[in-house]
């Protein structure tokens, strides 16, 4: 049947990387991959802030339906990430408490939820990462169809079934599984110049003389 199928992944971010990219900052990830992808602004954290990083399970549901996700529990690996392209509807909550609860049991890192959540006064009081585009108190149905460990996109940010998913306050980034390293090594480099930059702000040494010149560059006229 169209639209009602489970694979498996092909290939999965290993334990090492997904380690790594958790002591960098999403911007300066975001910043390194071109300033291109996102998974858009309304998927916002709902737990109490903690970093969430991890390999993406993915997970195609029909608006307001949530029987695939519960499915893909089941079949998630401790570390994981949950991603569910619930179609950014609003109407109908995919997870709650419960489901929370029976991931953080299984080990699972994560769940992004393109769509809505509900008890939201208890996961904003948890460590668990959560990502979602709002809440209601509107439960979900158990219908299908949906499908597991397919291509999915939020806000056009494409994601893999095994790809890097990650998450902090600022939001949320897939980095693709074939250029990891590569992007990896750009933001490190990154992240030590803005480093650098912090301590000049410190210590009142910041050479500002780059916007006088940028600003020269493209003819602005600057009137005494």
């Amino acid at each position: 049947m169209i639209g009602l199928e489970i694979y498996p992944r092909k290939r999965v971010v290993n334990a090492a990387t997904i380690a790594r990219f958790k002591t960098l900052p999403v911007a300066n990830i975001s910043d390194c991959m071109s300033r291109m992808f996102a998974g858009g602004a309304r998927l916002r954290p709902m737990h109490d802030g903690a970093i969430m990083a991890g390999a993406a399970l993915t997970v195609r549901t029909r608006p307001g339906d949530n029987l695939m996700v519960h499915k893909a529990l089941d079949l998630a690996q401790p570390g994981d990430v949950i991603v569910v392209d619930a179609g950014g509807d609003l109407t109908n909550a995919i997870i709650g408490e419960i489901m929370v609860g029976y991931a953080k049991s299984r080990g699972i890192a994560g769940i992004v939820i393109h769509g809505a959540i509900r008890d939201a006064d208890t996961l904003g009081k948890d460590s668990f990462p959560v990502y979602a585009c709002g809440v209601t108190h509107r439960g979900p149905y158990k219908d299908g169809p949906g499908e597991i460990n397919k291509s999915i996109a939020l806000d056009g940010m494409t994601i893999e079934p095994g790809d890097l998913v990650l998450g902090d306050q600022d939001g949320l980034l897939c980095v693709p599984y074939d250029l990891a390293d590569e992007i990896y090594e750009a933001t490190v480099a990154k992240h030590s110049i803005e480093e650098k930059m912090m301590v000049a702000i410190a210590t009142g040494s910041l050479d500002t003389s780059w916007v006088d010149k940028r600003l020269s560059e493209l003819g602005c006229k600057i009137y005494a």
